[in-house]
């Protein structure tokens, strides 16, 4: 009997033929379980979102439930359908694809529920902020010990103090600060601290804010600068409105030292109107009814500049020193540009200064009284025109036609006791022509305002 070539094919049992249809019967089973389940977990999680647009909160918990359980089953449903499709000469292949199934559906649920949770959290509103609690205190803390007077220093001290507590007093304005009532006092060195005011009395305190509050009860320093006081008792006092009191009126002069510059615009013609203050000047003293007159320049023109004298100084023993020449110190003060007053305190004689032209060996043309005349003069020679004042007044002429016509005097005369005082103009022409010489009776301090002049006319021959 002949055998068989190596090469040749063995038969295949017919069970062996059967068994790759069978596999693939078993793996399209496995797919389409896989299948419905993934159907339900979407179907599920459509669920859930419709629960989540609708608002319902309890929708959603219930779907989540229905979805956790569900997808704790397919992979068991998965697990039983593969053990009884599974053949049982080859059970190894068919475990990969019935592991893979119950991996994906849980995946796939999580990420569906993750996609809920999210659109949930989107759809409900949020909720009111919480409000901080606002430090009052409706119940009083029990009485702890009194403050000692070294630590009532310390809490009165801006920068120390930071701890000290106890039972004391305090007394300041009342301000609203975040809408609750705070006593600033002032304390040590002038520097502000600030305390909360609490207790039952907490809403009644607003109504007294800018009151001065006096408040006791117990005092805590929380910081170095600021505290808290759990008030006990309190009273308010409207604050009263301070009457600008007016600066006090000097009954006296100021006694300012005028600087030599200051003196010398006191005593200049048109300067120094406003000037005030203590300085020493000198001058030819006259009289102007009862009242004393000190001449201090340019007198007998309508440029002289004249202070009277009042103060303890200006006595009559001043009558016998009328024309001579005094040093006067005390508050001077210029009120225009012609002189003012002076309150003196010491008055000092001052010898005469010498007349700088003598009138021995001269000839003299002399005037009495307002006369409108016509004089001649020798060159080189001398004129005198004596005319009677008048209390408040005085005769005075131009400035510049006392240097023209040569004014070298005007000599205030006192009168007798009843009789009215007289004024000298001497005159020396130095040069030759004719002048108009004017008179004008002018105000002592206001030599602008004119009551009456005349006129003379003066030749003057070489």
């Amino acid at each position: 009997m002949a055998k068989p070539k190596s090469g040749a094919k063995k038969p295949t049992p017919a069970a062996k033929a059967g068994a790759k249809p069978a596999a693939k019967k078993d793996n399209a089973a496995r797919l389409d379980l896989i299948r419905n389940a993934s159907k339900k977990v979407a179907t599920a999680a459509t669920k859930v979102v419709k629960a989540v647009a609708e608002g319902a909160k309890g929708k959603v918990a219930a779907a989540k439930k229905a979805v956790a359980e569900k997808v704790e089953k397919a992979p068991a449903a998965a697990k039983k359908a593969a053990a009884k499709a599974a053949p049982p000469a080859k059970p190894g292949k068919a475990a990969p694809a019935a592991k893979t199934a119950p991996a994906a559906a849980p995946a796939s649920a999580k990420k569906a529920a993750g996609k809920a949770g999210g659109k949930a959290a989107s759809a409900i509103p949020a909720a009111p902020p919480v409000e901080k609690p606002r430090p009052r205190a409706t119940k009083l803390p029990p009485v702890g010990e009194p403050l000692t007077k070294r630590e009532m220093e310390q809490l009165l001290t801006a920068g120390e103090g930071r701890g000290v507590m106890g039972e004391g007093s305090l007394k300041g304005r009342l301000i609203l600060s975040g809408e609750l009532p705070h006593l600033v006092v002032v304390g040590r060195d002038k520097r502000e601290l600030t305390f909360l005011l609490q207790g039952p009395d907490q809403e009644v305190l607003p109504a007294y804010v800018d009151h001065k509050v006096s408040v006791s009860g117990l005092i805590k320093k929380t910081t170095n600068h600021s505290g808290v006081v759990d008030v006990r008792k309190y009273s308010a006092k409207k604050p009263e409105v301070e009457e600008v009191a007016p600066p006090p009126t000097d009954s006296e002069p100021k006694l300012r030292y005028l600087s030599p510059g200051e003196v010398s615009m006191a005593v200049a013609a048109g300067m120094g109107a406003g000037i005030k203050g203590f300085a020493s000047i000198r001058g030819n003293l006259e009289m102007m009814g009862e009242d004393f007159v000190l001449v201090v320049s340019n007198g007998g023109t309508r440029q002289q500049v004249s202070f009277a004298i009042d103060g303890k100084a200006a006595t009559k023993a001043l009558r016998k020193n009328v024309g001579q020449t005094l040093q006067v110190t005390g508050v001077v003060d210029k009120t225009s540009g012609w002189g003012g007053r002076i309150s003196a305190e010491t008055v000092e004689p001052r010898p005469s200064e010498a007349r700088s032209v003598s009138r021995d060996e001269m000839e003299l043309v002399h005037i009495e009284g307002e006369v409108p005349t016509s004089v001649d003069v020798k060159l080189n020679h001398g004129l005198t025109v004596r005319l009677q004042e008048q209390p408040g007044s005085t005769w005075a002429i131009e400035p510049t036609l006392a240097k023209r016509v040569g004014l070298r005097e005007a000599n205030f005369e006192p009168g007798a006791a009843s009789g009215p005082a007289t004024r000298e103009f001497f005159f020396t022409p130095r040069n030759p022509g004719n002048f108009e010489v004017e008179f004008f009776l002018a105000k002592a301090f206001t030599p602008g305002v004119v009551e009456r002049s005349f006129k003379i006319n003066v030749t003057v021959k070489p």
